[in-house]
């Protein structure tokens, strides 16, 4: 019993210090730990087996939309990266530098990723010279290196691992389908494998990503009340296109500049899978998602048969469920709160007068219920408990996020909710930079995304009280 409270004393409660409490959750579930390489992690096998399983499912639905993989380079020469103004402006101050190729100087400098779109576009000049060659619908899973000057695990680190879909395409239409597309593609993984309720829209031209002409968000509210950033998709038009040279002949013969696209997601979901359904033991991690989605805990294992038994459960589960047993001798109370720490959806507790009783104890990670269940059963039960728990999970996030988001008609409304409450705020904006500015330096907050799906609360902006031309969500954000 020591051991088992001194495991969960060790998590800060998330009412007294949100931001402690994530930092014992992720060190406490062996998510990561820290390096001699200030501002990187190290991602540690329950951190990188959730990673996987991210990158297996969202993989396979970049497929069906016809995504192909491929590789390029980590170093971009920086006479490539100057070659789009806008877009090295934006990624100049995070941009890491290499200056000597072994003992001797470089003849010219070369950046670690940051982002790879200049390195598509020299791609695509030379693979692209026909409409008969496009679309490109290409995408490449890697890490990227930014010098943050603040970092967090998995929210923020100098290094990250991520996916970043480049594609280019014939037409404007064509590219702003793509753009769309994968913003959906993102929202829908979001609820239906991670259970996160998100709200997808686009960013104002101020948020909106360097060089290009849109970018589509969709955004996600921790259990804190803050927004976070969740996945984009960038419509680049034929910029790109035009600073790199990239044309193709069209059916009349004639040239014409490729329109293009970016999209990712990184392990910065990880963050947000932490933040919405975490709780003061640890992780709760949706089904879909876990590595281990049920883990037999036998009772006194030391008995005849209980760990037979337990092997058996494991075989009858193991073609249908991500299943384990923990074999260990530490104490059973340890064991339960190691599971739960580790945010394992579902615990089966087998012992001798269960398995007298031919019965095994089912309990709920995200509620903790309670529920015994017949051996010869438990083949169907347990993944009938995993789907529920998914929707649970999912519910319950999207009332928090509900309930958390409310509606300001005028500035003191909009700074009494910053101030009182917690969450996003929608409010109408006129479409100047000057009072998105204003409301972020005297609030904090910024705007996370004009909804696709518009209400119109009121005729005037929230801040200067001009005309509206959009709802925004507003919010502070990680």
């Amino acid at each position: 019993m020591a051991k088992e409270k001194k495991l969960v004393e060790a998590i800060t409660s998330m009412d007294e210090d949100f931001a402690q409490w994530y930092t014992d959750v992720v060190k406490k579930a062996e998510l990561m730990d820290y390096t001699s390489v200030k501002g990187c992690m190290v991602i540690k096998p329950a951190g990188f087996a959730l990673w996987e399983n991210i990158q297996k499912q969202l993989d396979e639905r970049f497929k069906k939309t016809g995504v192909e993989n491929v590789y390029l380079p980590i170093f971009i020469p920086e006479s490539l990266l100057q070659k789009e103004k806008d877009h090295v402006e934006g990624f100049a101050p995070e941009v890491a530098w290499v200056t000597m190729g072994g003992m001797n100087p470089l003849q010219e400098r070369m950046c670690v990723r940051p982002t790879s779109e200049t390195l598509f576009c020299d791609f695509y000049k030379k693979e692209v010279e026909s409409y008969r060659d496009l679309p490109k619908v290409y995408n490449q899973w890697c890490s990227v290196v930014r010098w943050e000057k603040e970092t967090r695990p998995f929210l923020r680190s100098r290094e990250f691992l991520w996916q970043e879909g480049h594609t280019a395409h014939a037409t404007a239409e064509e590219a702003e389908e793509r753009t769309e597309l994968m913003l959906n593609v993102y929202a829908d993984f979001c609820e239906e494998v991670l259970a996160i309720p998100v709200i997808r829209g686009q960013k104002t031209d101020k948020e909106k990503f360097a060089g290009a002409e849109a970018t589509y968000t969709i955004e996600a509210l921790m259990h804190d009340g803050k927004a976070l950033q969740s996945g984009t998709s960038h419509n680049f038009g034929d910029g790109f296109a035009k600073a790199f040279g990239i044309q193709y002949t069209d059916k009349e013969n004639k040239l014409q500049y490729v329109h293009q696209t970016s999209w990712g997601m990184s392990t910065r979901i990880i963050g947000a899978i932490i933040m919405v359904h975490g709780d003061n033991s640890g992780l709760v991690l949706p089904p879909r998602v876990a590595p281990v989605q049920a883990m037999i805990v036998p009772i006194m294992q030391k008995k005849e048969g209980v760990l037979e038994k337990a092997e058996e459960i494991r075989k009858a589960l193991c073609d249908t469920v991500r299943v384990k047993v923990d074999a260990t001798d530490k104490s059973p109370g340890f064991k339960f709160a190691e599971q739960e720490m580790r945010g394992i959806p579902v615990r089966i507790e087998i012992g001798p007068k269960d398995i007298e009783a031919g019965q095994a104890v089912l309990v709920r990670r995200d509620t903790r219920e309670k529920t015994i269940v017949k051996i010869d059963e438990l083949s169907e039960k347990v993944p009938q408990l995993l789907e529920e728990i998914q929707k649970d999970m999912f519910e319950r996030a999207k009332a928090h996020r509900d309930e958390n988001t409310h509606v300001a008609l005028n500035w003191e409304e909009f700074k009494n909710i910053i101030e009182e409450k917690q969450g996003f705020i929608k409010a109408m904006w006129c479409g100047s930079e000057d009072c998105e500015n204003a409301i972020k330096e005297e609030t904090g907050a910024t705007t996370r995304c004009m909804p696709f799906e518009q209400e119109h609360i009121a005729d005037t902006c929230v801040y200067c009280g001009k005309p509206a031309k959009k709802m925004v969500y507003f919010g502070r954000a990680y």
